[in-house]
């Protein structure tokens, strides 16, 4: 039985992992235990970091913060030719995050192609090759500000360029008792693509339904282009810059559509504590249904959700105005109701100003110009410790407002703004112009453990006009809703004590010359336990919808009692008006991530069961539902959640997260199988060695990792995290360095019959080390593939090359693999 020496594999050891060292190691060759102890080649092992010099694709680790995977030159130093030193290039270095005034400081090398910051005090380079990494370690006093999930500008990714195509599909097949069938399809979602700093997105919407009782004439189509813009980051400016089809989302006059241009001050590009916060939608559906989220006839959100009350808290935090939701029940009901999502007061820190700004031309739902050109604008501007003033203006021929205000932080009394808006609108015929005032407020106590996340009241005299009103008005004068009072309140109550948490949420909307609408929402859970059952959950929801007179009550019932490690056993109740439903369920999830529930109970129209499965795939999310209501109708549908992206790297078929939104391509080489994720589920690469992320943040630092737990019994990862900070709509690319392929020890001779020196290292083409040459040539290689070349390196340099057999049965006759290294 043939064995490596001991010193042999702690050199092993030692090249895949750096080791500090300040001074050249002499190792003591005569303990080593060898034929031939002049052929040996420690020379890579005796300096700390010595990588020979060549051409690598290296990641780069400053401190903590990991950019994207660079090519790096190594080059011979220029005062110690036996030495190696990577060579940052200026454009590298400036990724680094230096502050400007010592980024100045920074000297060059080689011919003033690189940059050395080892030229400032305690910076030091420690490179890897083993895990494919370059860590700089820099005092954080050269640095910008990092925390540890957000990092300067410099150190953000705009990613490769690429295309990508998002997509949400709904398919539902229903069969009514009474024999009339139906069938409809709708989605939506987003192609794009990507180039340097530039996105260019084109959203889509389409719904094609069909009841066998409708002739050809009947079936309803619809495909339409809901959107198309450029958009780009200006990371200086902490803005965003866009062109094309957008809507004014404003925290001063409500929202419309226009095409033309945009900059905007963009919360999410500051560090995390200073950033605002995004709308959560809320409801109750009465069966699987679908939900929709449009705004001004645009979808912007679309999901399945299961029978009970639902929160959806993943939209866009640039979202702002009205939003209109659609509930789409599978018993062929509709809810439909609006919400606002008014913001919290506008307030800025001492010293700081955001903005926004717009140009161009009111639009309609079909590209076609609505209106004169405008331009519009806004402000906050902190001008003191807890004072702001802030203001705007809309601008076009016929129409002009002007808008200004004051916000004050009332520190323990929470946060209060008031602002006055005059309009002056010409319109045909007449000449209005008026006022409209409002109040906001905003305080979370702590102590009781309860949050007003927003409070406001607004008023508007009968002449007042918004631009959107404006807008409105010469387009139809008689659908014209004119505003005249809006409440806003929502509430959240924690009972620590208890364990019940409160949540309550009231609009009241009055107009001129409409009906007054009002909806009220009250939800109640609370944790609890019972004997042995631990964690009982139980809630109650309530709500009530008013317009001209008409009203929409209703109330949810639920318990839930976990079973197992993860399932549980759920009851429910709903009222709506003078209906009611019961159920039972069962709710499960699988070891491989899918999770499904099955439900069976009664109504006053009859007994109903249905149930839902949703598999988390690699190339796509899948939802199955089914429901069955007795004497009424059967149901199907299925939901596919996904898309592709595709770059100069690979491409690949992934889960969806946001259509056109952030999104990393991993590249595990050669290696497919590859268990890889971010936030949530495990996905593996496909047979390219690619797969995509779609759970990142922007502007955030994003972690992706290799599951080991999970890997193929022929993979090995020398390195299995990686880190990203990406820009809005970025294609990040992150390589991980694994090594697929056959293990076996090997015998390496070279042609003369001598062997290589002890210490030699194998390198495969992609320039991993697979492999150190032991006594006589033994070798334990990994990442053996047949017909695959190998190069075997000594002295700094390429020596030989071998090859791996078509088959693996060139033994010799002690079952090593004999391999003939030809120089």
């Amino acid at each position: 039985m043939v064995k490596l020496s001991v010193l042999a594999i702690c050199i092993c050891a030692s090249c895949r992992s750096f080791v500090m060292a300040e001074q050249d190691i002499d190792f003591n060759t005569d303990v080593l235990d060898v034929k031939d102890k002049a052929n040996i080649d420690l020379s890579q092992f005796s300096k700390a970091g010595y990588i020979m010099p060549g051409d690598y694709a290296f990641k780069i680790k400053v401190n903590q913060n990991e950019l994207e995977e660079q090519p790096v030159a190594v080059y011979a130093a220029e005062d110690n030719k036996d030495d190696s030193k990577a060579c940052f290039t200026p454009e590298l270095v400036s990724k680094f995050g230096f502050k400007e005034q010592f980024q100045k400081t920074l000297t060059r090398w080689h011919q003033n192609q690189c940059v050395d910051v080892t030229a400032l005090k305690g910076v030091e380079v420690h490179p890897n090759l083993g895990t494919g990494t370059l860590a700089i370690s820099v005092p954080q006093v050269y640095l910008e500000y990092t925390s540890d999930d957000w990092v300067p500008s410099s150190m953000w990714d705009e990613g490769v360029a690429g295309v990508l195509a998002d997509y949400n599909l709904n398919a539902l097949v229903r069969k009514n008792d009474g024999g009339n069938d139906e069938q409809s399809l709708s989605g939506n979602g987003t192609f794009g693509a990507n180039l340097g700093a530039w996105r260019a997105r084109a959203d889509w919407q389409t719904n094609v339904e069909n009841s066998s009782d409708d002739d050809d004439s009947g079936r309803q189509k619809q495909w339409q282009w809901s959107r198309m813009y450029l958009y780009r980051a200006l990371t200086g400016l902490k803005a965003k810059l866009t062109l094309g089809e957008d809507y004014v989302n404003s925290d001063l006059i409500d929202s419309f559509r226009f095409a033309g241009a945009s900059i905007v001050s963009d919360d999410n590009m500051l560090p995390p504590n200073l950033r605002g916060y995004a709308p959560q939608v809320t409801g109750v559906a009465k069966t699987n249904a679908k939900v929709v989220i449009s705004q001004q006839g645009r979808v912007i959100y679309q999901t399945q959700v299961a029978a009970g009350p639902f929160a959806i808290q993943d939209l866009n935090n640039a979202v702002a105005g009205n939003l209109d939701v659609r509930v789409e029940e599978q018993d062929g009901s509709v809810q439909e109701y609006r919400i606002s999502t008014a913001n919290v007061p506008y307030l800025s820190r001492p010293g700081s100003v955001r903005y926004k700004l717009y140009a161009g031309k009111p639009t309609s739902y079909d590209h076609k110009a609505d209106g004169d050109n405008f331009g519009s604008g806004e402000f906050s501007w902190g001008i003191s410790n807890g004072w702001s003033l802030y203001g705007g203006a809309v601008s076009s021929a016929k129409y002009l407002s002007l808008t200004g205000g004051i916000g004050r932080d009332l520190m323990a009394l929470g946060a209060v703004a008031v602002d006055v808006t005059h309009s002056d609108a010409k319109l045909e015929g007449e000449h209005r112009h008026g006022q409209s005032y409002r109040v906001s407020y905003s305080k979370s106590f702590d102590d009781l453990g309860s949050q007003v996340t927003f409070a406001g009241y607004r008023f508007s005299e009968k002449e007042y006009m918004s631009f959107n009103d404006y807008l409105s008005y010469r387009s139809d004068s008689d659908d014209f809703m004119q505003s005249k009072e809006m409440y806003t309140v929502t509430f959240s109550q924690q009972f620590k004590s208890l364990g019940l948490s409160a949540y309550f949420n009231y609009s009241h909307q009055t107009y001129w010359n409409n009906p007054a609408e009002d909806r009220y929402s009250l939800s109640l859970s609370r944790y609890f336990d019972i004997g042995k059952w631990k964690n009982i959950s139980g809630s109650l929801t309530a709500y009530r919808n008013k317009f001209d007179g008409q009203k929409d009550d209703g109330m949810y019932v639920s318990m839930s009692v976990p079973w197992g490690d993860t399932g549980s056993v759920s009851y429910n109740a709903s009222m709506n008006g003078d209906a009611s439903t019961h159920n039972m369920a069962w709710f499960d999830r699988l070891k491989n991530g899918d999770n499904y529930r099955i439900s069976a109970g009664g109504s006053d129209d009859g007994g109903n069961v249905s149930g839902y499965y949703d598999h988390m795939a690699d190339e796509a999310e899948i939802t199955g539902n089914l429901d069955y209501q007795h004497g009424q109708y059967s149901s199907a549908g299925v939901t596919l959640r996904g898309g592709m992206t595709a770059t100069a790297q690979g491409a690949a078929l992934h889960r969806s997260n946001t259509p056109g939104g952030t999104r990393v391509m991993v590249d595990t080489g050669d290696a497919e199988d590859i268990p890889v994720h971010g936030y949530s589920d495990n996905t593996r690469t496909n047979v390219f060695g690619k797969a995509v992320i779609t759970e990142v943040s922007d502007y955030n630092k994003n972690s992706l990792s290799i599951d080991i737990n999970a890997l193929p019994e022929n993979a090995e990862a020398s390195a299995s995290v990686a880190q990203a900070t990406l820009t809005e709509g970025a294609i990040g690319y992150r390589k991980f360095n694994v090594v697929s392929g056959l293990k076996a020890m090997a015998i390496i001779r070279l042609a003369d019959g001598s062997y290589p020196p002890f210490g030699a290292t194998v390198l495969n083409d992609r320039k991993q080390e697979v492999g150190i040459v032991n006594d006589d040539g033994l070798t334990w290689l990994s990442g053996l593939r047949p017909g695959a070349k190998m190069s075997v390196n000594w002295d700094g340099e390429v020596k030989c090359a071998i090859t791996i057999p078509e088959k693996l049965s060139g033994l010799s006759q002690n079952g090593n693999l004999l391999l003939p290294c030809q120089r």
